[in-house]
C-alpha cells in the first residue's frame, strides 16, 4: 500500500489536477497547477517548496559510527567536521555504483545518511563487530526543500537566524514558531537553496509557517515534473533514470562505476579500506571507458529536421526519461538518458553517457530524433555540465 508524506494534508488539497506519481513507496506530486510552468519559474525566479519527505533517512550514532560509514562510501568520513555535509555514492566489491546521497555530521558521534534507495541492511552488513546503532527515521522525519533566489530572506524572517554565513553543504540548527528545525544548505535544483529537516509531528504547523513567511516573496509549491527540468539543468543524475543500481542491474553492461558517472571527485582512493576500493584503484589506473556528459543539441539542425516536413520545431513540455541513441562518425557511441527544453536557457539539453574517446567537451555527436514517426539525426555537441550554474548557488 502507499504511503503519504507527513505534509499531505496540505499537498493533496493543492494538487489541482491530482497528478500523482510514486517516490520510495509515497505518492507525491508531480505538478500542483494543471501545467508545471509557474513551479518550474520558482525554482528561478523566487522560492519554490518541494516535499522531499519520501528520501530513506537513517542516523548513525556511537563511537564507531564514522568508522562504518567511512568503510561503506567513496568519500572521506573522518575528515568531515560537525555540522558539515557531504554528497557520496557507495558501490559493491567491484566498484559498481548502488546508491548516491548525502551524509550529515550533526555532532561528535551522529550522523544523519539520506538514500534514494533502502539501505539499512547494506549498513547492518557493514558494522560487524562495529560499537553503532543505526535507526531508520525516514518516516519520523519530514522534509522540505525550499529553492530559489528568495529561499535565505523567507528562512532568515520564519527563524530569526542569519544564514548568510551558512556555507554550502553545511547545516544549522534553527527554531521556526517554536518548532526546532535542522536547516541544511543543500539541494537537488543547482540552485540557491536549503533543505528542512524535523519530526514528523511538527510537519503541518510548520508547513503553515512557512507558507505564511514567504508568501510576500512568491513561494510557490513545487511537483516532481519541475524538480526534474531544474535537476537536468543542473546536471544531476538521478537513480533509476540515469543510472542503474549495482544492486538491480541485471546485466554487467547495465553497470556504471563512480569514474563512468563524473563522480570521480567522490572517490577517496587515499583511504586503505571501504567497499569497491580495490576495482577502484585498478580503474582509476587503466582509465573509464565510459563518461557521464551534457549533451546540447544545435538548434539550427532541429528546427530543420521539422521543417524538412512543413513543420515547426516541436520541443518537449516535460523532461524525458528514455534511453536515446547518439553517434559519432556513423556510430553509435552511447546514448542520452534524460532531457529537456530548458525554459531558462533557451536550449535543448540532455545528459548521456558516451564512451570516453567521443566525451570531450565540444566533440560533434548526432542525437537521434523522431519527426513525424520517422528516426531522424540532429547535430548536438558535447558540453560540460552543470548547463547552469549561478553564483547564488554557493555565494
Amino acid at each position: 500500500m502507499l504511503k503519504v508524506t507527513p505534509f499531505h494534508d496540505r499537498t493533496s488539497a493543492l494538487c489541482q489536477g491530482q497528478a500523482w506519481r510514486r517516490w520510495a513507496g509515497h505518492v507525491v506530486a508531480s505538478s500542483y497547477e494543471l501545467l508545471h510552468d509557474r513551479e518550474y519559474h520558482a525554482i528561478r525566479s523566487s522560492a519554490a517548496l518541494l516535499d522531499v519527505s519520501p528520501l530513506y533517512k537513517y542516523v548513525v550514532t556511537g563511537p564507531d559510527a564514522a568508522r562504518l560509514l567511512d568503510r561503506v562510501v567513496t568519500r572521506d568520513v573522518t575528515r568531515m567536521q560537525p555540522r558539515q555535509v557531504v554528497y557520496t555514492g557507495w558501490c559493491d566489491s567491484a566498484g559498481k555504483l548502488m546508491d548516491d546521497g548525502t551524509i550529515s555530521r550533526l555532532d561528535e558521534r551522529q550522523y544523519r545518511m539520506t538514500s534514494a534507495d533502502p539501505g539499512l541492511r547494506w549498513l547492518w552488513q557493514n558494522a560487524v563487530g562495529m560499537d553503532v546503532a543505526i535507526d531508520d527515521v525516514s518516516d519520523a522525519t519530514a522534509a522540505l526543500a525550499l529553492q530559489g533566489p528568495s529561499a535565505r530572506v523567507i528562512l532568515e524572517q520564519l527563524t530569526q537566524t542569519d544564514l548568510a554565513h551558512l556555507k554550502y553543504f553545511r547545516l544549522t540548527p534553527a527554531v521556526a514558531r517554536g518548532i526546532p528545525i535542522t536547516i541544511s544548505r543543500t539541494g537537488y535544483t543547482g540552485d540557491l537553496g536549503y533543505e528542512i529537516w524535523l519530526d514528523a509531528q511538527h510537519a503541518l504547523p510548520f508547513w503553515d509557517a512557512l507558507v505564511e513567511a514567504g508568501t510576500p516573496y512568491g513561494v510557490t509549491p513545487a511537483g516532481m515534473l519541475a524538480l526534474d527540468i531544474a535537476r537536468i539543468e543542473a546536471g544531476l543524475m538521478l537513480l533509476d533514470v540515469d543510472y542503474v543500481s549495482a544492486r538491480r542491474a541485471l546485466i554487467e553492461g547495465q553497470k556504471s562505476s563512480p569514474f563512468e558517472l563524473n563522480l570521480a571527485w567522490t572517490v577517496k582512493l587515499e583511504k586503505r579500506v571501504f567497499v569497491g576500493r580495490d576495482a577502484l584503484a585498478a580503474e582509476h589506473a587503466r582509465g573509464a571507458e565510459w563518461q557521464f556528459i551534457g549533451v546540447e543539441v544545435e538548434w539550427d539542425s532541429l528546427e530543420g529536421l521539422y521543417a524538412d516536413v512543413g513543420l515547426p520545431p516541436r520541443l518537449p513540455t516535460t523532461a524525458w526519461r528514455t534511453s536515446v541513441p547518439l553517434y559519432a562518425e556513423g556510430t553509435q557511441v552511447g546514448y542520452a538518458t534524460s532531457g529537456c527544453w530548458s525554459p531558462l536557457l533557451k536550449k535543448y539539453i540532455a545528459l548521456a553517457h558516451l564512451t570516453a574517446q567521443f566525451a570531450k567537451p565540444g566533440s560533434s555527436l548526432e542525437m537521434e530524433i523522431t519527426v513525424e514517426h520517422r528516426r531522424k539525426r540532429a547535430v548536438a555537441r558535447v558540453t560540460p555540465t552543470p548547463f547552469f550554474n549561478p553564483e547564488r548557488k554557493k555565494a
